[in-house]
């Protein structure tokens, strides 16, 4: 009985092995026709989008050599953009008045806001389906934690709950290895007060809202600890996070996408496609907070870097930028998750995060 259990046990094995090995070959085969087919955009887009992700980098050097690679990323990214603003641009309504501009979607239709002034309008693009959160008073967006910092984050809807928020959305660049979520990278700062600050990577933007309620896009690379601890007190910043601008073999992350009203210059396709969480903010103030789905949820491969600034654009943002996306990007409101990662397993919660961006109720 026993040799004829390890006779079926190895022949199970067996079974599993070769079947592994033929998966492999299928994907490899799709990837080299990517790569070396007849299609440059096909391979444009492969290449691009992987190199977005946190896991599956060393995919695209399977087909193509570094030089290759490089070449992609050279041709396909997002041209500089200063993001110095011009803060008269924005004129902040609570209420004391009508609206700067009658504020509708891009399809015509009115927004009627909910109790809580927000308002989720669904999105379709050509590879992907999203969804924009618009929150009329900017006062209530604010940077939830799960300070102080321990080796496992939390999941959004626990983040928004803890602050006494109604929703929000993932946050800024944070280590997601094995999805533990605990730490966040670059800086964070929460109600005012610097949470983490360790400005060490390349290409830091440090994101979010100051005491007058203002989006901020600012470079800080090259900022030491210090510089960004000066930097915070003097704008006055009330709640931030950072993401990466970088365009290399290495990664292919970006941060501008809107400044004084104008959409980013990009060269080529300027990025790959791909599950994306962005922020904006309207001439009235309104924030606007933006999830896409990717990697295969739908069918949909993602937003691209142009998709994600033609929203942004058609819902009247004046600033706007990328905050981390990928199978972190989820959006959650009343109690549910509006849009989930694209891994199955958490297709009703999220990734483990260090930090997000909550809606807060209003002020009573």
């Amino acid at each position: 009985m026993g040799k004829r259990i390890l006779r079926y046990f190895l022949r199970f094995l067996l079974l599993l092995l070769v079947t592994l090995l033929v998966l492999a070959g299928a994907l490899y085969g799709v990837i080299y026709k990517c790569c070396n087919g007849p299609s440059e955009a096909a391979k444009a887009t492969f290449i691009t989008t992987i190199l977005e992700t946190g896991q599956l980098k060393f995919l695209a050097s399977w087909v193509c050599s570094a030089d290759e690679i490089q070449a992609v990323v050279d041709q396909n990214k997002m041209k500089p953009m200063e993001t110095e603003s011009d803060r008269s641009l924005i004129k902040i309504n609570r209420g004391q008045g009508p609206d700067i501009e009658d504020p509708v979607t891009p399809e015509g239709r009115k927004i009627v806001y909910d109790e809580n002034g927000v308002y989720i309008e669904e999105v379709a693009g050509r590879t992907f389906f999203g969804k924009m959160m618009v929150i009329k008073d900017p006062a209530q967006v604010i940077v939830g934690t799960t300070y102080p910092w321990g080796e496992y984050g939390k999941d959004l809807d626990k983040i928004v709950k803890e602050c006494g928020g109604v929703g929000g959305v993932n946050g800024g660049l944070y280590q997601s290895d094995q999805n533990k979520g605990g730490k966040p990278y670059g800086v964070v700062v929460s109600k005012g007060q610097i949470q983490y600050n360790s400005p060490s990577q390349r290409g830091l933007y440090l994101i979010g809202l100051d005491e007058s309620d203002i989006l901020v896009v600012k470079d800080i690379q090259g900022m030491k600890a210090a510089d960004v601890e000066k930097y915070v007190k003097e704008a006055k910043i009330r709640d931030a996070v950072t993401f990466q601008e970088e365009a290399s073999d290495v990664n292919n992350h970006f941060v501008p996408l809107v400044i004084d009203g104008k959409g980013r210059e990009l060269s080529g396709q300027g990025s790959g496609s791909n599950p994306r969480t962005a922020i904006g903010q309207r001439a009235d103030g309104a924030i606007l907070l933006f999830v896409t789905d990717g990697r295969g949820a739908g069918g949909h491969l993602g937003a691209t870097a142009s998709d994600l600034i033609s929203v942004m654009l058609d819902f009247g943002a004046v600033t706007a930028a990328n905050l981390d996306g990928g199978s972190s990007s989820t959006m959650y409101y009343k109690d549910q998750y509006e849009m989930t990662s694209v891994t199955f397993y958490y297709q009703n919660s999220s990734w483990r995060l260090p930090d997000a961006m909550v809606v807060m109720p209003p002020a009573k």
